[in-house]
């Protein structure tokens, strides 16, 4: 499902480069749920942008379903990531003049499906996150767990291929981190879709099906402190 071969990128800062992924590998089956760890700065929020086809490569490739993402244009991969690729974040990232059920539609309005199919979808995906009876409400009025469970509604409504997930209870208490991590885990496997997670939540990598630690711009099998 998801193809990473040689990827390497750098970022010059000052006179200094700094190469943050070298040569990096990894394949991740369909279905899967992966849990990428590392220490702060390593790279693991870059890799989800090369991923993703936010960032480009410096070299490598990455390839989604068999669509080699690296080699396509900024239009292109605009167009790919709005279809196949939904994106949960640390800081949740939903738009406040927007109540909640219009954000999850926002990401079905850019991909063409409006109307009473874009209502009907986004109700039964907060539906199963639980959060039908907000739909309606103002997202500022959310509990934090609530906004992220939005968000992991957003991600999902348009039924992505590849669902990418940068340090998602990081912004979050532990008991509430507790609470999402059964909704995003159970959503994403329900929906038959490709789960990477960036995190430093022990909890959440354990709950992956396999766990690769970036050290030194490459992906690798964890430590024994981490397996």
């Amino acid at each position: 499902m998801l193809s990473i071969r040689a990827l390497s990128r750098s970022f010059r800062e000052g006179e200094r480069v700094h190469r943050v992924l070298d040569a990096a590998d990894a394949t991740v089956a369909a279905g899967e749920t992966l849990a990428v760890v590392g220490r702060s700065g390593s790279g693991k929020s870059t890799l989800l942008n090369l991923v993703s086809g936010i960032d480009r490569a410096d070299s490598g490739s990455v390839s989604v379903g068999g669509a080699e993402i690296t080699a396509m244009g900024e239009p292109a991969r605009t167009l790919f990531r709005r279809a196949h690729i939904g994106f949960v974040y640390q800081f949740f990232n939903l738009i406040p003049t927007l109540d909640v059920a219009e954000n999850v539609r926002l990401v079905l309005d850019l991909n063409g499906v409006r109307g009473a199919p874009a209502r009907a979808r986004s109700l039964a995906v907060l539906d199963a996150v639980g959060l039908r009876d907000r739909a309606h409400s103002a997202v500022d009025r959310l509990s934090g767990g609530e906004q992220q469970r939005v968000a992991i509604a957003r991600a999902l409504v348009h039924e992505p291929q590849l669902l990418l997930a940068d340090e998602p209870t990081g912004n979050l208490d532990e008991q509430t981190a507790r609470e999402v991590l059964p909704c995003l885990l159970g959503l994403s496997r329900s929906r038959g879709a490709t789960l990477v997670i960036v995190t430093h939540d022990t909890a959440l990598a354990r709950a992956a099906d396999r766990i690769l630690e970036l050290v030194h711009g490459r992906l690798q099998p964890p430590g024994p402190e981490r397996a």
